[in-house]
């Protein structure tokens, strides 16, 4: 009997490890496409100002008027090896996140739970600190070391989870108080991108201050609870918002993917770097999985302007009727009489 609650101990532990595993890691598709916010265009740093950090409460220390962030330098804390973008840059969040409503966050499900609910995945609820600004905004600088009082918010509770490790991961997280100075960010509410459609993604890679990616595509959207991208993401995207290229919507959440980093023969880590079409690609929860917990916001006038183009999908099954029938193929109404 031992041997057998031993073996089934250990089927459990490696299963559980496989799903926190696949829900890290994260790879580089082609080239490395990821930005600095000082790097990125105008119109990517006003969405990136509402991407937020999520960090252990014991990582943000209040210090008068402003929170004390704790850090590591990258390259020291995952060995890596020289050469490596952003070896120097400090690191210290564990997911990443986007604010949706005044006092809403949407995140990854595998980043936050309530205790004691999925124990192996995230950190709970209470102990989360949620950090907007952490970000290399000039040229030579570095990311705040300490951040002021109003960009730091706390778990207040989780409206929403969902944790699936093959299919919908998401949380929808309510915010101790409603956030100033920033704006919620719209999400995409009409049709379901189609392989080949352009994507981006802004978050924190390996917890380093936020970085913009863009050049990737859909590789997968038939799958109902989540796309397959080419995105250049790590650990610590989990939870990033992915935008529609064409309307800057978020079309999802960045949740899972191939593997980080590869060890060489000098015992050191490297970024894993493939083929932009090789890989397993990271999947990305369809933004439908949790629009109904998103509040509607009023859209911009550019956001506004994209969306026809965007919606030229829904005509796709009219399309192939017409093709299969002829353009003379119609379908008759019967009359229907209303009585007076």
């Amino acid at each position: 009997m031992k041997t057998i609650m031993n073996a089934l101990a250990g089927i459990i532990f490696f299963s559980a490890l496989a799903v926190t595993a696949s829900a890290e890691n994260k790879v580089i598709y082609g080239s490395d496409d990821r930005l600095d916010y000082f790097e990125a265009p105008a119109s990517r740093k006003t969405l990136a100002d509402s991407v937020v950090s999520l960090w252990n409460s014991y990582k943000v220390t209040k210090d008068g008027a402003n929170y004390k962030l704790s850090t590591m330098k990258f390259a020291d804390a995952n060995n890596l090896c020289a050469g490596e973008r952003f070896r120097e840059q400090q690191k210290g969040a564990f997911c990443s996140g986007a604010l949706v409503g005044e006092d809403l966050v949407m995140t990854a499900g595998h980043c936050i739970r309530n205790a004691p609910v999925n124990a192996t995945h995230g950190e709970t609820c209470a102990n989360t600190r949620l950090v907007f600004g952490f970000a290399v905004k000039a040229r030579g600088g570095s990311a705040p070391a300490s951040v002021p009082e109003a960009d730091v918010y706390s778990c207040k509770e989780i409206v929403t989870h969902g944790l699936n490790g093959s299919g919908a991961d998401f949380a929808i997280i309510r915010l101790d108080r409603k956030v100033s100075g920033r704006k919620p960010l719209n999400i995409h509410r009409g049709a379901s991108l189609k392989k080949g459609d352009k994507m981006f993604v802004i978050g924190h890679p390996s917890g380093l201050p936020l970085k913009v990616a863009e050049g990737a595509s859909v590789r997968d959207a038939s799958k109902d609870t989540h796309y397959v991208a080419d995105l250049d993401t790590y650990g610590g995207n989990s939870g990033s918002p992915v935008f529609d290229s064409r309307t800057s919507l978020i079309a999802g959440i960045l949740v899972r993917g191939d593997t980080d980093f590869l060890t060489t023969a000098e015992g050191c880590r490297q970024s894993n770097v493939v083929g932009q079409n090789d890989g397993r690609g990271e999947d990305v929860t369809k933004v439908s999985q949790v629009s109904s917990s998103v509040p509607k916001l009023t859209m911009t006038k550019e956001e506004e302007a994209a969306i026809p183009a965007s919606r030229e999908a829904d005509l796709s099954g009219v399309r192939s009727i017409s093709d299969s029938f002829g353009d003379d193929f119609s379908i008759e109404v019967p009359e229907i009489s209303v009585p007076e």
